[in-house]
């Protein structure tokens, strides 16, 4: 946009291109330090939470996963969720870069007090888990009507 305002902008790009270089070494090491949807290695599964006045949704995105080795608990206001997910492995194939994870996992969630763990459904479609919790009655808002 500016073009180079100063001899300092060709030490930035020989940065850059050292950054880039050595990512393509190493791996997914350097990119992810500042990636703006990076996540720390290690969680996968990725999960979205939300909230509404009568539910707590969570939605687990777990591509290539059987749902019948997921475990979905709760245990003391913890939602865990754990399971395994299986990447066949070329045998005569050197990896220079693997970035979809294989093996077990577990993902635990803090849920909300009002929370009714007796009240929970969860449901495996197109990759996606979703976990439905419903909150108590007495915990939802109400309206109170002025007389």
């Amino acid at each position: 946009m500016f073009g180079r305002l100063s001899p300092q902008n060709s030490l930035v790009e020989d940065f850059w291109r050292l950054h880039q270089e050595l990512d393509e070494v190493l791996g997914d090491g350097l990119s992810s330090l500042g990636a703006i949807r990076s996540s720390p290695r290690g969680t996968f599964p990725a999960i979205n939470v939300t909230q509404t006045p009568a539910e707590m949704q969570v939605f687990v995105f777990a591509p290539g996963v059987d749902p019948k080795k997921l475990d979905v608990s709760i245990q003391q206001g913890l939602l865990t969720i754990s399971g395994e997910r299986q990447i066949p492995v070329e045998e005569q194939a050197t990896y220079y870069r693997q970035e979809r994870f294989g093996g077990e996992f577990r993902r635990a969630i803090s849920l909300a007090d009002e929370v009714d763990p007796e009240r929970v459904d969860a449901t495996y479609r197109d990759g996606i888990l979703r976990v439905r919790l419903q909150r108590r009655e007495a915990s939802r808002p109400r309206q109170i009507e002025i007389r």
